[in-house]
């Protein structure tokens, strides 16, 4: 602890050993100038934006779960003509849902009325639009052939075999966790750093299982939490938005910072002109935690799809990702009359600090914030 505290007072925003050890290893093998990492975001990352990321010293990710191994060989593909600097691919790990014939009437019966405001009928049949990794051997054959210099899981964990051979492949594997058991798991499969996601987190929350018990804990205290408990790098992931926040978590002992939200206004994401807007709007104070997207737990700003839920007469949504068939066409539907309150817009509680420029140049400022952060933290010990 002593060198801990000789680095504190030097300004280099020191952690303990082993942190510090887990990080620069990090860094080193991604080429990081920045303890920075953008987050995933399905449907809402490119490779643009990963590339811009990747070449301002951070590491940039895409999400490819929402798509088939060629869509997500495409990505790649695109990716690695933008930049030779290392990038992260996400995938979904999630089990296949279970078709209940009843609990999916009752929610196409739920929706019927607000699919009739805007001249629609809900689709006839919930289809499973997402396919796990797990139970896709097309994308798994897909992800050893490209080798993408980092993978990680969002729901679960893939087969050992998998793993290992993703790991025999040279790639450096990450997973979500949202408690400490999740953690432990991930630990035990022989993964190289485990993403510790807070309830602040915009997007879906990485519960390996949707129907159990949510620990709810912030990005703090679950950061400080896995750090004590497991021998992994820790990345913290929920609410971090500024150079600031990023040092106070590398203080409290993770490796990096996971954003997500704060890279959503940069003209590289894929999202619309009203998920655009509705940032800079009233939503973005508050975000709320809801199924009704996807049939599992996930944090969007506050638009009229979300306050949905709060109809005590709402069903129990079908499983993940059946949810989403109803969710997409009726967003469709309402958009086709003007009405833009039923997208999926994912947002994290730090939503109203998103600033609106080029990929690069936040990772930047974030970068310069970060680095006076740590000089602040230094003068005041």
């Amino acid at each position: 602890m002593e060198q801990y505290w000789r680095e504190r007072k030097a300004g280099k925003c020191a952690m303990p050993e082993r942190t510090m050890l887990g990080r620069t290893k990090m860094l080193k093998r991604m080429g990081m100038q920045w303890p920075i990492i953008q987050a995933p975001m399905a449907g809402v990352s490119t490779p643009r934006l990963a590339a811009e990321v990747s070449k301002a010293g951070g590491l940039g990710s895409i999400g490819v779960g929402a798509t088939d191994a060629d869509g997500a060989r495409r990505m790649i593909t695109e990716l690695q003509a933008l930049t030779d600097r290392p990038f992260n691919v996400n995938v979904f790990v999630h089990p296949a849902p279970t078709h209940d014939a009843a609990r999916e009437s009752a929610w196409r019966e739920w929706l019927t009325p607000h699919f009739q405001a805007f001249e629609a009928t809900p689709p006839a049949r919930l289809d499973t639009l997402y396919t796990s990794v797990a139970d896709d051997p097309d994308m798994q054959a897909m992800l050893l052939e490209t080798r993408p210099p980092v993978v990680s899981f969002h729901f679960g964990l893939p087969s050992r075999d998998f793993i290992r051979a993703l790991k025999e492949a040279g790639i450096w594997l990450m997973a979500t966790a949202t408690h400490l058991e999740e953690a432990r798991a991930i630990e035990r499969a022989g993964l190289d750093a485990i993403v510790a996601q807070g309830f602040e987190a915009g997007g879906h929350r990485g519960m390996f299982d949707p129907k159990a018990a949510d620990t709810q804990l912030s990005t703090a205290a679950l950061t400080r939490q896995l750090v004590d408990a497991t021998h992994l790098p820790i990345i913290a992931a929920g609410g971090i938005m500024n150079g600031e926040a990023i040092a106070a978590t590398l203080a409290n002992g993770a490796v990096a910072a996971q954003l997500g939200t704060a890279f959503i206004a940069c003209p590289e994401s894929s999202a619309d002109a009203a998920y655009r807007d509705a940032l800079t709007g009233p939503a973005a104070h508050d975000t709320r935690m809801t199924s009704i997207v996807s049939g599992r737990p996930a944090r969007i700003l506050a638009n009229r799809f979300a306050r949905l839920m709060e109809d005590p007469s709402c069903p129990t949504p079908p499983d993940y990702p059946l949810t989403y068939a109803a969710g997409k066409a009726l967003n469709a539907a309402a958009i086709s009359q003007g009405d833009t309150g039923f997208g999926a817009q994912w947002a994290g509680q730090g939503a109203l600090l998103a600033r609106a420029m080029p990929a690069g140049e936040l990772v930047a400022i974030l970068g310069k914030e970060y680095r006076m952060a740590c000089r602040a933290m230094s003068l005041r010990r």
